[in-house]
């Protein structure tokens, strides 16, 4: 059989090959047991009442310095120099602290812009985590384990609440990291392939001319043609389903690419936003352009419905160059700042839970490399900050500590295990009721550990 269509002459074969590359179509690689319940993405009731509705991760790949961001430690400055517990010697922070806000929090001059949103803030300075080497940390930080793959933290939201949108994906990545991980740390692994995020871009990439893939045909065929073509597989899809359950999540994604052709060109459209908006991000802004755009993206996802949204920035491994921290700062202080204000002044703030994290920190002292020591510091998991906002957290609260040096949690510790557990709470969600049965037992995010930090809930 032969289909016309514009000019263009294709086979019966290539006619199946365009209906398979569809957006939807690469959902058939991805088939997952379980999944006969109509209406994947449908919203779900949470397990008790959600202080928020849907959570944006700001994630800062390669574990940025807390001495230069938001740890304040006056010991550290009074003794740099000095003989470290290590190889290096204490490190000095590299730039002056202020408080801030009527909280008085404590935040470097390498964030001026965000420093005027403390109030805002819950900054967590007690976090732990389960590696210090990156492979292992960023699966840690995304999925909750390491050995084996496991559903992302978007995909288990979505699993757990579906999604506002029918329109829209549940889940949005903008320019995730190809390594440590790779499309894991956004995957829905044994979850139905309707839980894993649509990718936008990667990171190296400039956000402008990041796309999303198979949106659109690429094969010559014309619309109705690939809407019958896409039918045609529903129909089939239909059938089998009566055979087995595992098809759902394919039934699914393959609606919601055809719904996806109008929403998702809509919403990414930063020419809707006012003048006044554009600026207040850093759009066009040489230093801030890039990460602005993917900020002002993932309002205007979360705004429009859409439950997870993760924007990545990577760079952040000082382990030389730390001199750099201030200008690689400047490249997102002023649109994290925005994003805040934006949420806030839309009333969007309270219901959107906003998480700043890297996959651990860094040292108090020197970075030995070869023997020689650099402007620089090592990795450091058994200490570091992240910080929430919105979503029911406590503004202007700072949660926890590491000793006077640095080196270690010694109070008020947030276990990534926790931050999981707490994050899923104010989502509405029990971590330990949201489980998934696959290869005979119950899996759930925070496998099996993890407390809810009771003290940082507004």
């Amino acid at each position: 059989m032969k289909h016309e269509t514009a000019n263009t002459q294709l086979s019966r074969r290539q006619w199946l090959k365009a209906a398979s590359c569809s957006v939807g179509g690469l959902a058939l690689t991805g088939l997952a047991p379980q999944t006969s319940q109509a209406g994947l993405l449908s919203p779900r009731i949470a397990h008790f009442t959600p202080k928020a509705k849907r959570v944006i991760f700001l994630f800062i790949n390669g574990g940025p310095s807390q001495f230069e961001s938001f740890d304040y430690k006056p010991e550290l400055k009074a003794n740099g120099g000095k003989k470290g517990k290590n190889k290096g010697k204490l490190l000095a922070p590299l730039y002056d602290f202020a408080q801030h806000g009527e909280s008085g929090m404590w935040i470097s001059e390498a964030f001026p812009h965000l420093a005027q949103q403390a109030d805002d803030l819950c900054m967590l300075n007690g976090m732990t985590g389960p590696s210090r080497a990156h492979p292992i940390a960023i699966p840690m930080l995304h999925t909750g384990e390491f050995k084996f793959q496991r559903p992302s933290m978007g995909a288990w939201v979505l699993y757990g609440l579906g999604t506002e949108n029918q329109n829209l994906p549940g889940f949005f990545t903008i320019k995730p990291t190809r390594t440590f991980g790779g499309p894991a740390n956004y995957g829905s692994a044994f979850l139905p392939s309707t839980f894993q995020a649509t990718r936008l871009g990667w990171s190296g990439q400039s956000i402008k001319t990041a796309s999303i893939s198979n949106l659109q045909s690429q094969h010559g065929l014309a619309a109705n043609p690939e809407r019958s073509a896409l039918a045609l597989a529903q129909k089939m899809n239909e059938e089998l389903l009566g055979q087995t359950a595992d098809v759902r999540g394919v039934i699914d994604s393959l609606n919601l690419s055809e719904q996806m052709r109008d929403a998702v060109p809509e919403v990414m459209d930063l020419s809707r936003e006012s003048k006044a908006t554009l600026d207040m991000y850093g759009v066009d802004e040489k230093s801030t352009d890039d990460f602005a755009r993917q900020c002002l993206l993932a309002r205007r996802l979360s705004e429009a419905g859409v439950r997870f949204v993760e924007v990545s920035t990577t760079g952040w491994d000082h382990h030389s160059g730390l001199d750099k921290f201030k200008s690689k700062a400047e490249t997102i202080d002023k649109p994290i700042a925005a994003l805040l204000a934006d949420l806030k002044q839309r009333g969007l703030l309270d219901e959107t839970l906003v998480l700043w994290s890297g996959e651990f920190g860094r040292q108090p002292e020197t970075q030995v490399l070869s023997g020689k020591e650099t402007l620089g510091r090592d990795h450091n998991s058994t200490g570091y900050t992240a910080w929430l906002a919105g979503g029911g957290t406590k503004g202007g609260l700072t949660h926890g500590a590491t000793d006077a040096l640095g080196y270690k949690t010694v109070e008020g510790e947030v276990h990534l295990h926790d931050l999981h557990a707490t994050m899923l709470h104010l989502l509405g969600l029990d971590h330990k009721k949201l489980v998934y049965r696959f290869g005979g037992r119950d899996f759930r995010l925070t496998n099996i550990y993890g407390n809810v930090v009771q003290e940082i809930i507004a």
